[in-house]
């Protein structure tokens, strides 16, 4: 937090003192002119249009600090850490915990610095900032006082000076320094001095004292303070000066940072860049091409690019189609620098720096209103995903294609690669889980914290759903009225598949009790009970997914569990899609929570004031669902667990020369079309070049006519044909990659199943499409993937039961089994254990 902020009150500021204040702090102003550009916009009309707060904010205020009714208007609008609440002391009351958490801070006006009060209204506002207007110009000690407290000062223009501090007015180097402390017995601050053009690069470490950064402020030179000489102005006779771009105190206030341009030859006196050695990186290869710009021979290859404006064009537009084909991180980290060096190259020509382009980067990280996003015409030849269908598949890429080139799969033969290039093959896509688990991490602590109040303002924010309540009870189905308004063929669909699955998942029911007489008179025994509370995820919201809520509502119903949640996100209008309703009222659930991502998982793992906590968690979902999965299932305190690891949807198909081209090529691009990270893998079994050749047509010829093109394109590219001698060494391919589905367009499929070890669900034959497996034919679609079918089965009814054991030993089998048990127990020194039994003995 700064250590304080500065009111512009009056148009008619010295330019001086203007240009002082913005090296060291946010400048606030009611008008947004260039003066003010990188600073806070006060609004304190609250009849303000919040379109225009948001047309100032995306033209580079930093801040908006608006008024209570203006922070609700733009509650979920606009990003908290853009909003400060502009409050009296007369309303702190009147602030709702979901505006708290709207924004970063609030600027409280007050009559007077009662530090109790700002100090209540500090624990209030906890983790956020306060800034306190006072009428009065504070004096350091106050200054220092707040400070302590978690608070700053707002100082009106004024009363801030570059002279001395008097009774009317404090100096700008007095209010900045005002919280700084010095654990040294020459009252010195430790100074980093960073190079503002080259991405922060550090320059050296200095020393600074009060007339130091004082002179520093007013000057806009680099100003420091020399342990043997005293103040030390930067480049005074080397020519190496310092313009300053802003200082800093750093987090607790005992060290500062001088963000600087540094000219001539440098900030060392060895004459290099850096006290900690010469440029690298995009650094260096700027400071290169400026050199290269003046002085670069004739006939260099970089004189040409600068000379030839065509050769410069064609090369970025070569290199960045080369980074687009890249597969590998070696092959992508390659052609990005290629692409780079091009691309600097005409930024440099055009004199346009690195800074300049993160100048324009933070511009554009400043707006909150945003365009689609969608290509150009000519970089497409199709139109755009739409809306709907891109928010379906995270991560969807709307990059540039060719239409008119082949949709087609990238071939290795399984002979002749290595050992390590197998290996290879056999790895999916790495998911960064400790990234993933950070991210959730605040999604689940704030439900866990706060309950059903947070479950409400991140629907609101991720849903864009308000709701009343975010739990769901019976008898809201199916008498419904949206529960009533499915499609006939849909609603028949939906039973016939129900019975399906049901009439499976009961025969997997372990109900007789398994009895063993391990001994004369040891009985030992294992039944099954049903876990007692679980929680459902079907994702949703734009998606409509009845075939998961079967999947897993219909084995938690045969299983007889006590309780049954189905958390699924809410559409705009806060309802749940009627089909869903309806599936949910056929499995007998008890409740329908109506949220996803995170904060589903964390209500369900650790219950709210309307949600009950669950025991297990189950379902697919995207990358923040199986994360905070993850983080739950560690966490003793939630005491849940969830049914499997997750990730993308994944096929494999074995053919031989008895397959349908046309048939293969369908059951490759029913799991493409899922998204751009799905695993798609055909292993020919001595599958004929010409056969081999149709499939691939196939493949192109029936992606052309889906709706997901754009997305099956990409991932298909992404997919893999491995070319195998025989069947045997095709499952022995296909045992190493344990798909989540396997598919044998075999000669003699249902021979080949015994030879399956690892696998989520196998298909077997011409007429077994995944796709009945995924809706209708009675097993189970939520399988395990990422290979985990090597140590993982799908869901199933014993997923909801867990297994106890009893054993009832009789006075003549304790006779017998006592004296093993007792001397086991001596054996292992525990003494008690062998007591147990032979008091029972009489020995």
């Amino acid at each position: 937090m700064s250590s304080f902020l500065a009111l512009l009150n009056s148009e008619q500021v010295d330019e001086e003192l203007l240009a002082a204040v913005a090296r060291v702090a946010p400048v606030i102003a009611s008008k947004f002119t260039p003066k003010s550009t990188t600073g806070y916009l006060l609004v304190e009309d609250a009849s303000t249009d919040t379109n225009q707060i948001i047309t100032h904010l995306d033209n580079g205020v930093v801040k908006a600090i608006v008024p209570l009714s203006l922070a609700k208007s733009l509650l979920g609008i606009v990003p908290a850490h853009r909003l400060l609440l502009l409050l009296d002391v007369a309303n702190v009351s009147a602030v709702s915990d979901s505006v708290r958490n709207a924004v970063s801070g609030v600027l409280l006006k007050t009559s007077t610095l009662d530090m109790d009060l700002i100090q209540s209204v500090s624990r209030f506002f906890v983790g956020a900032a306060v800034y306190v207007l006072s009428p009065d110009p504070p004096s350091p000690s106050i200054m220092r006082k707040l400070a302590a407290i978690g608070a700053s000062v707002v100082i009106p223009f004024s009363q801030l000076t570059l002279g001395s501090t008097s009774k009317n007015s404090i100096s700008v180097a007095d209010a900045f320094l005002a919280p700084i402390v010095s654990d040294r017995s020459d009252g010195l601050f430790p100074t980093v001095v960073s190079s503002d053009p080259h991405g922060q690069r550090t320059l050296g470490l200095v020393y600074s004292s009060r007339d130091s950064v004082s002179e520093s402020i007013r000057t806009g030179k680099g100003v420091y303070h020399s342990r043997k000489h005293g103040l030390w102005r930067k480049g005074e006779t080397s020519g190496a000066t310092q313009d300053i771009v802003r200082i800093r105190l750093d987090c607790d206030s005992d060290a500062l940072e001088f963000s600087v341009v540094q000219n001539g030859a440098g900030f060392c006196h060895l004459n290099r860049a850096s006290c900690f050695g010469n440029l690298d990186g995009l650094a260096a290869l700027e400071r290169t091409l400026a050199s290269c710009l003046v002085d670069a021979p004739e006939g260099s290859y970089t004189r040409r690019l600068f000379n030839d404006e065509e050769l410069l064009r064609a090369k970025i537009m070569e290199e960045a189609d080369e980074l687009c084909r890249a597969k590998t991180k070696e092959e992508v980290a390659f052609e990005a620098a290629d692409l780079i060096y091009f691309a600097l190259t005409r930024c440099t020509a055009a004199g346009v720096s690195v800074k300049d382009i993160e100048r324009s980067l933070d511009k554009k990280a400043m707006k909150i209103s945003r365009r689609p996003g969608n290509s150009k015409p000519q970089w497409t030849s199709k139109a755009e995903p739409s809306q709907a269908e891109s928010s379906r598949v995270e991560g969807s890429s709307k990059a540039s294609f060719d239409r008119n080139a082949p949709i087609k799969m990238r071939t290795v033969e399984i002979a002749a690669v290595s050992l390590e290039e197998r290996a290879n093959l056999l790895k999916r896509p790495v998911l960064k889980s400790d990234e993933m688990i950070a991210k959730v991490k605040p999604i689940v602590d704030n439900v866990r914290a706060r309950g059903d109040s947070a479950l409400r303002e991140l629907t609101a924010k991720f849903d864009k759903a308000q709701l009343d309540t975010p739990l769901l009870l019976p008898p809201f189905y199916p008498l419904a009225p949206e529960a009533q308004q499915i499609d006939p063929a849909v609603r028949e669909a939906i039973n016939v598949a129900y019975s399906n699955i049901y009439k499976f998942h009961a025969a997997q029911i372990d109900g007789a009790p398994l009895v063993v007489e391990t001994m004369p008179g040891v009985t030992c025994t294992r039944f099954a009970r049903p876990i007692a509370r679980v929680g459902l995820y079907v994702p949703g919201g734009t998606a409509v997914l009845p075939s998961t809520a079967l999947m897993l509502g219909v084995p938690a119903q045969v299983a007889g569990c006590e309780k049954i949640v189905i958390a699924t996100p809410p559409r705009a209008d806060g309802s749940i899609s009627p089909e869903v309703l309806y599936v949910a009222h056929k499995v007998g659930a008890h409740a329908i929570l109506r949220a996803g991502g995170a904060q589903a998982v964390a209500a369900l793992a650790y219950g709210t004031e309307t949600v009950p906590k669950v025991d297990k968690i189950f379902g697919p979902g995207n990358q923040w669902v199986t994360a905070a999965k993850m983080l739950v299932q560690n966490d003793t305190d939630a005491l849940v667990s969830i049914d499997m690891p997750a990730g993308p949807s994944e096929v494999l198909v074995i053919a031989d020369e008895t397959c349908n081209p046309a048939f293969v090529a369908a059951d490759l691009l029913s799991q493409a079309e899922h998204g751009i990270d799905s695993q798609v893998v055909l292993v020919a079994s001595s599958l004929p070049e010409a056969m081999l050749a149709k499939v691939e047509e196939e493949v192109d010829t029936q992606a052309r006519a889906l709706a997901r093109v754009g997305i099956v394109r990409e991932s298909v590219a992404k997919s893999l044909i491995v070319k195998t001698q025989g069947p045997e060494a095709a499952l022995e391919f296909s045992n190493d990659y344990a798909p989540e589905h396997l598919i044998l367009h075999l000669r003699g499929a249902s021979g080949w199943v015994n030879r399956v070890k690892n696998a989520g669900s196998v298909f077997v034959g011409p007429y077994s499409p995944e796709s009945c497996g995924d809706y209708a034919s009675g097993t189970n679609h939520t399988l395990p993937t990422n290979g985990y079918a090597r140590q993982f089965s799908g869901v199933n009814t014993q997923s909801f039961q867990k297994h106890i054991t009893s054993q009832e030993v009789t006075v003549d089998g304790l006779q017998v089994l006592g004296p093993i048990v007792a001397t086991l127990a001596d054996c292992e020194g525990l003494q008690a254990h062998a007591n147990a039994v032979r008091i029972r003995l009489g020995v």
